[in-house]
């Protein structure tokens, strides 16, 4: 999976519309499948894989902003040092996302994956109550606590900790967190990470071509196609996921973000075969209590909100 744009705040989208939810849908079933392509492309190093996930998303993201007609944004963006450091650090952020996520579908530690992306909004909502000073509801508290309790049963399990799923869930959250500081829209933004993390990638591509270490040779056919399209698969996703924001509550995106973790551990274990033993039930059972308490919190807050909107 890949780092998603940032939702929308509560109030920006009152209600919920048909294309909002194909668009959402879409993007969260192709993150959802995304381990199957992944799969494709592990007997190539993961770094390889990211260094042309970044490259190839370029041309993908600078389309759609072309037909948008947004390019007058990235001129402004690219004018301001402000908006290029934290774009490269979000951009930093985004590619070691990548990175652990690569190598872990590779490792066949896919289910560990899926538990970062369940455990990824339970750690926003720590990282607000601590860097933003939120105060935590008692259902959010609660569900906290089980999510640190499924990390502790999965830890006494391995004698370490679920470094991978942690990792994933804490990287993707920090770009969540940080990501809103740009002050240009998800698909702007988006380009403009990709073009900075570009730079290092062609170096290194072409690092690897004089070194001779290369994947992306003409007698390889097959793995120039599959990472070439590693750049359609990593944007058109972001893509679809940031129209869909824009037509949807944000209860709404807040209850879909589930589908994709849930379609990758169904992946990992019945197309992969990975163990899912006591403890990852245990676990992930302590997760799915965690976010279904989580999400009638957040339901219960979007009625409320709603209910103190003024009648047309």
């Amino acid at each position: 999976m890949t780092a998603e744009p940032s939702i929308s705040q509560p109030g920006e989208q009152t209600g919920d519309t048909a294309a909002g939810f194909v668009f959402a849908l879409c993007a969260y079933g192709l993150w959802g499948v995304m381990p199957l392509y992944m799969k494709l492309v592990a007997h190539i190093p993961p770094a390889e894989v990211v260094a042309h996930r970044a490259l190839w998303s370029v041309p993908v993201a600078g389309l759609v902003l072309l037909v948008l007609r947004r390019t007058s944004d990235i001129a402004a963006a690219l004018r301001s040092p402000r908006t290029l450091l934290m774009a490269a650090l979000t951009a930093g952020l985004i590619s070691i996302n990548w990175g652990i996520y690569v190598w872990a579908i590779a490792s066949d530690r896919t289910v560990e994956t899926a538990l970062g992306y369940y455990i990824n909004p339970l750690v926003a909502i720590v990282m607000g109550a601590v860097l933003l000073g939120e105060k935590l509801s008692r259902a959010q508290l609660a569900a906290v606590m089980l999510a640190c309790l499924a990390v502790l049963v999965l830890t006494l399990e391995s004698g370490g900790l679920p470094w991978v799923s942690l990792s994933l869930a804490f990287s993707f959250a920090c770009y969540g967190f940080l990501r809103k500081t740009l002050p240009i829209g998800p698909s702007q933004g988006f380009f403009l990470e990709v073009v900075i993390l570009s730079i290092p990638a062609l170096c290194f591509v072409t690092w690897l071509a004089l070194a001779g270490q290369s994947n992306f040779t003409f007698d390889q056919p097959v793995d120039i196609m599959l990472l070439i399209l590693c750049g359609p698969v990593t944007a058109v996703p972001l893509i679809l996921f940031a129209f869909g924001a824009k037509l949807l509550r944000y209860s709404t995106t807040g209850i879909m973000q589930y589908i994709a973790p849930t379609v990758i551990t169904f992946i990992a274990v019945f197309v992969f075969g990975e163990p899912f033993g006591t403890a990852r039930i245990v676990a992930f059972s302590l997760i799915w209590a965690a976010l279904a308490i989580y999400s009638w919190s957040m339901l219960r807050q979007s009625r409320a909100a709603s209910d103190r909107l003024p009648a047309p």
